[in-house]
């Protein structure tokens, strides 16, 4: 539905606060504010079973009175988004809106552009033509300065064939094609300069901190609090595999930092006491406590824009090489000017080299092209890190898939917690009156509660089901990446992770007695163990069902290019040979550990291919930064996202075909264009030379292709 707002005037934070708002609205999936209007576009279903209320509180009463309305069961979305707007108030509707929207930095371009346009037509409807003449004149310098620099430098360019155009032109007494040649490019570099920007705001928004609490130290041990709540003076706790939330400096303890997105620094950073640690960054080892310094988001949005700046990764190859050939077919033009001139002495003729060259079109249309695929692929809820990420998904032959939490779900759940002789002892030691299995549970949400993984997160769920309270107790919690967990309860070593980690590193032992209950455990589940003091405790059975998409998306991505799909996985061969078998995968790889998966994808890059992996988790991150493109999960670990190249925040594996057919299609826009650009160019060059096109209907056709192509280059490509 369209709405238009009763009111006179509309600021940019107005409508952010509108749009914001009206997302909170259970039922609505899309919203599109005009602040220049006042017109609200709403995109919503038009039934819901049930409506979220977030902002109930906040709007009023339901709508009973209105005809039709049922309550939240079955509620009509269109009147409750209607009585949503008939009670927003800007000052006392409390919804949160994201320091950076973009949608002020449009708004800027949006005027420039205007004003320009407008500058341009006012001066050829009312000012006289002397000055005219003498305002082109001016404007001329500022492009024949850019021309001589060039020069200086020893490097014939774009400047230098706008420069000799535009000076050619004067010197002919053609002030209208000077005027409209300079008024062109200082439109197309506007538009150019908005581009950059943008890509560089959305990217940022895209990669802008996105953690909600903290572990901060008190009187009293760790609390987990919201980040907003977090003060600067306040210690916060992190441990492997967490993003730091805040700016800060060590206090205590020592680790391993993935500051990339910072410092563009390509090796994890050593903190220790007294270093300086950036909100944002990732802790890939170790575990450190520091002192805030900084509330949360002071200075590191600008932080990010700057890093990206600095970056090319917004540039794929194909776009780099169609600026470097704009560049390098400049000599060709200028000598084709004077070979023209020198054969048959027609300037009109030697014009139609200057007046028409493939610079603007190739430099403009092909930027554009990766901004709106980019932007597409938010839509479809897959946060691209720049477009050479989308050209190598669109070359790459060779899929690597991790098993768990990625064709597996996000959020597996604890089947049953097979209690050993370890919870026992343990439990006579500890003199607990407890159910050996809901101790051992507990234990284990203790010791994984501090490290976002699926399986981790399965465990803490099931203790919370049960009602199970897992107070800290336990010592300094060193996590082994792609093995498990250890730690010190009440003197005794803890440990939790996998079968080669329990038993073939730590030498952990099975009594005897219970050999028979180890064999009959499931083959089904991906099984967990915990030791306590170097005996088996208990076994917990995670079911991990495969997705109900993913035989699928396998089969969808073979019939979309890709040669090879291959799953690794550190479970059981045994159950990663069923899920392989069940998704039509052509090989698998189980019981691997992070190192293999990386040298799995250095030895297809040494076959000649491209490789693009999929994880979520901190073993995956290795695999992840070695692919051409690194794929996460959003729902996983926070340094899978921090590392990966494109992040799929939809839970569904099917965006992976998507992101495939965007990559394709958007290599073929660009290909597309490169070819459209060089023939109609080419033909306005050709038809000068041959007298049939005056210099000043191949300037304006050419530049009208430009805003074509650019224009054309902004559609969906799906």
């Amino acid at each position: 539905m369209r709405v238009r707002m009763g009111q006179r005037r509309m600021t940019a934070a107005q409508a952010d606060k509108l749009h914001y708002y009206l997302l909170s609205v259970g039922g609505v999936r899309k919203v599109t504010v005009s602040e220049r209007t006042m017109d609200v576009t709403i995109l919503y279903g038009e039934k819901r079973e049930s409506c979220v209320r977030r902002t109930r509180a906040e709007r009023g009463p339901a709508p009973d009175a209105l005809p039709g309305f049922q309550g939240d069961g079955g509620a009509d979305v269109r009147k409750e988004i209607l009585h949503a707007l008939s009670v927003f108030d800007y000052d006392r509707s409390a919804v949160e809106v994201p320091e950076h929207t973009g949608r002020e930095l449009n708004r800027v371009y949006e005027d420039r552009l205007f004003f320009m346009t407008l500058g341009r037509v006012l001066r050829i409807a009312l000012l006289p033509l002397p000055l005219q003449k003498l305002f082109c004149i001016g404007t001329a310098v500022r492009y024949v300065a850019a021309g001589v620099r060039c020069l200086r430098q020893g490097r014939l360019e774009v400047p230098v064939l706008d420069a000799t155009t535009i000076v050619v032109s004067i010197l002919r007494g053609d002030y209208s094609t000077a005027g409209s040649v300079m008024f062109l490019l200082d439109a197309g570099g506007l538009l150019e300069e908005w581009t950059h920007k943008k890509s560089v705001d959305d990217l940022a928004r895209r990669m802008y901190l996105n953690v909600d609490r903290a572990w901060i130290r008190t009187e009293d041990g760790e609390a987990l609090v919201s980040v907003r709540d977090v003060k600067p003076g306040e210690h916060v706790v992190v441990r492997t595999g967490n993003v730091i939330p805040l700016d800060g400096i060590v206090t205590a303890g020592e680790g391993s930092v993935n500051q990339a997105s910072m410092t563009g620094e390509s090796l994890p950073v050593r903190k220790s006491e007294g270093a300086y640690l950036y909100a944002g960054t990732v802790l890939e080892e170790g575990e450190l406590e520091f002192r805030v310094e900084k509330a949360l988001g002071s200075g590191r949005y600008d932080k990010i824009v700057r890093m990206i700046e600095d970056s090319e990764k917004l540039k794929s190859s194909t776009e780099s090489r169609a600026a470097h050939l704009a560049d390098s077919l400049v000599p060709w033009s200028l000598g084709g000017t004077a070979l023209t001139w020198l054969l048959t002495r027609s300037a009109p003729r030697a014009l139609s080299f200057l007046m028409v060259d493939f610079s603007c079109a190739l430099k403009l249309a092909m930027p554009i092209s990766v901004l709106s695929a980019m932007r597409e692929c938010g839509d479809h809820q897959i946060n691209v890190k720049g477009g050479k990420f989308l050209e190598a998904v669109s070359r790459a032959d060779t899929i690597v898939f991790d098993k768990t939490g990625t064709l597996t779900y996000a959020t597996p759940g604890v089947r049953e917690v097979i209690a050993f002789g370890g919870a026992d002892d343990f439990l006579k030691k500890e003199k607990i009156d407890a159910s050996p299995e809901a101790e051992m549970l507990r234990l284990a949400a203790c010791l994984e509660e501090h490290f976002p993984h699926s399986i981790a997160n399965a465990v803490v769920r099931e203790a919370a089901r049960r009602g199970l309270i897992h107070e800290e107790h336990h010592t300094k919690v060193e996590y082994v990446v792609a093995h498990g967990i250890a730690s010190m309860i009440d003197g005794v070593r803890a440990l939790i992770g996998s079968y080669h980690f329990i038993f073939e590193d730590e030498k952990c032992v099975l009594p005897d007695e219970e050999q028979q209950k180890f064999d009959a455990l499931p083959d089904d589940c991906s099984l967990l163990y915990l030791a306590l003091d170097g005996k088996l405790a208990a076994v917990l059975c995670i079911e991990d069902p495969v997705r109900e998409e993913a035989a699928h998306v396998v089969e969808d991505l073979h019939g979309a290019g890709f040669s090879r799909v291959v799953m690794m996985t550190g479970d059981s061969r045994k159950t990663a040979a069923a899920v392989a078998s069940k998704l039509g995968m052509d090989a698998f790889f189980a019981e691997v550990l992070p190192e293999d998966k990386a040298a799995f994808i250095r030895r297809e890059h040494e076959a000649g291919r491209t490789v693009v992996m999929i994880g979520d988790g901190i073993n995956d991150s290795p695999a992840l930064s070695e692919a051409d493109a690194g794929i996460a999960i959003a729902a996983g670990a926070a340094i899978a996202r921090e590392i990966a190249d494109i992040t799929i925040s939809a839970d569904d594996l099917r965006e992976l075909v998507v992101l495939r057919r965007l990559s394709n299609a958007l290599m073929d826009r660009i290909n597309g264009n490169y070819r459209r650009i060089m023939a109609f160019n080419g033909g306005l060059i050709l038809l000068g030379l041959l007298g049939r096109m005056p210099s000043s209907r191949a300037a304006l056709l050419h530049n009208a292709s430009t805003i074509y192509f650019s224009v054309d280059s902004m559609k969906n490509l799906l």
